[in-house]
């Protein structure tokens, strides 16, 4: 009897694995500045999509709309985890960037609430719906794609990069917000229409990034995958029905996630609010604070990610939860009550640099305990979902602590959660032990 024989997946070369990392890298950079210029610009334009209340109540309801875009990214994730799963990883990354230029480009033509009335937060509603949803894909993906790509000496240091783009994404919008406050405009012009500038410049880079991404190629893990899997096999690739034979892993997500995601938001998104709101220093002091601490953290991240791959996922996992368990409260506490900017600098750098132990290899982590098939959707759904429970509401609780005058609850509440995630740490295997990206190199 004649039988045939899938054809292999073509081998990467290193020189084009290099330009598949950098472009999955700058896409991923654009997506985060897209999603963070939003936090970082909400003090000019709540007013103008809530123009009553006070300030703490116009920063609370453009958190709530923040956390809101967090919603959908449970929704993201799947989709495009699906998506990613059948169709392939590089297809799926040029989609979600095509979402957050769509999202983007509704708030920047977005009138205010004088001009079209409650249409206006409606729109800004839809406007983050959208971009949560590319968001929630956008990670999963992109995890996935690095860790794939990555070879197993480096896999560790490679994936870091998600989050050396996401800091990076972030870093630009700040960017972008000093050059404004400093040098372009006054006060004035940025409250009445210069917020809406960084929207524009994410509309137009997303396009840059959807070029780069055109150029991508596609994992040899994935390749391989879908050049062998049969009929059968396909039908089951990125369905939750497959997700559910693994609930050990969905939990090991859910709950690595938790801690880190909380202390994530509240020392690199809230944290530029509670520096005016809470320590009572100037909008363009605590932006220059949150730009120095973020850079700083941001080279951070592939060095972590390197010594991952030498000592192992776990121990660094675990450092990060003791430390952020006995110092999350004294290092909030004493922000609080900071005298001077370097005071400040210092404690969130320090903070930052516990987050580390997070953030360089969490991304490696997810990826390193689903196989193939449904790696992308395993990875995205249920940290989506941990996320929107607890990093998109970060800064929406905090600001609620405060509100009814105990803003040392939250203090304890992001400690609590941190904790929580240590018991993961503390009972998870090491995943570069156990990898299963290495047993589909080996099939």
């Amino acid at each position: 009897m004649h039988t045939t024989t899938a054809p292999a997946a073509p081998t990467i070369t290193p020189a084009r694995r290099l330009r598949s990392i950098f472009s999955g890298s700058i896409g991923n950079l654009v997506e985060w500045y897209d999603w963070y210029v939003y936090a970082a610009f909400s003090l000019y334009f709540a007013q103008a999509f809530f123009p009553d209340g006070d300030l703490t109540s116009q920063l609370l309801r453009t958190a709530a709309i923040f956390a809101v875009g967090f919603l959908m990214r449970p929704l993201g994730g799947w989709l495009l985890g699906r998506y990613a799963d059948r169709h392939g990883r590089r297809r799926a990354l040029m989609l979600s960037v095509v979402m957050m230029c769509g999202g983007s480009l509704i708030i920047a033509c977005t009138p205010g609430y004088a001009d079209i009335g409650v249409a206006a937060p409606v729109l800004l509603v839809l406007a983050r719906l959208l971009q949560g949803l590319s968001v929630g894909g956008e990670y999963g993906t992109s995890a996935t794609y690095l860790s794939e790509m990555a070879t197993r000496e480096h896999r560790g240091f490679w994936s870091s990069f998600q989050y050396v783009t996401l800091v990076m994404g972030h870093l630009v919008a700040l960017g972008v917000l000093i050059a404004l406050q400093r040098v372009l405009l006054s006060d004035e012009q940025l409250y009445a229409w210069g917020w809406r500038v960084p929207f524009v410049i994410g509309a137009l880079a997303a396009l840059v990034a959807l070029w780069l991404r055109r150029n991508m190629t596609e994992t040899e893990s994935f390749a391989r995958h879908h050049a062998q899997a049969m009929a059968p096999q396909r039908r089951r690739e990125g369905s939750l029905r497959t997700l559910a034979r693994h609930p050990r892993a969905v939990l090991t997500v859910i709950g690595l996630t938790m801690g880190g995601t909380v202390a994530f938001y509240t020392y690199t998104t809230y944290v530029h609010k509670f520096l005016v709101n809470s320590a009572g220093m100037s909008g363009q002091t605590a932006s220059l604070i949150n730009a120095g601490t973020l850079f700083v953290y941001m080279l951070l991240q592939p060095v972590v990610g390197a010594l991952s791959d030498r000592i192992g996922r776990r121990p660094i996992l675990i450092a990060f939860g003791v430390l952020g368990t006995l110092c999350t409260v004294p290092i909030l506490g004493q922000l609080q009550n900071a005298t001077s900017p370097m005071q400040a600098f210092w404690l969130i750098l320090a903070a930052l640099v516990i987050v580390s132990g997070y953030t360089a290899i969490n991304a490696v982590v997810k990826a390193e305990l689903f196989p193939v098939e449904i790696r992308a959707l395993g990875v995205g759904l249920p940290y989506a979902v941990t996320v929107a429970l607890f990093g998109g509401t970060a800064e929406y609780v905090a600001l609620w602590f405060r509100s009814i005058g105990l803003e040392r609850g939250f203090y304890w509440y992001v400690t609590a959660c941190i904790a929580c995630s240590l018991v993961v740490y503390a009972t998870m295997p090491d995943t570069r032990k156990t990898s299963l990206i290495d047993r589909d190199a080996q099939r």
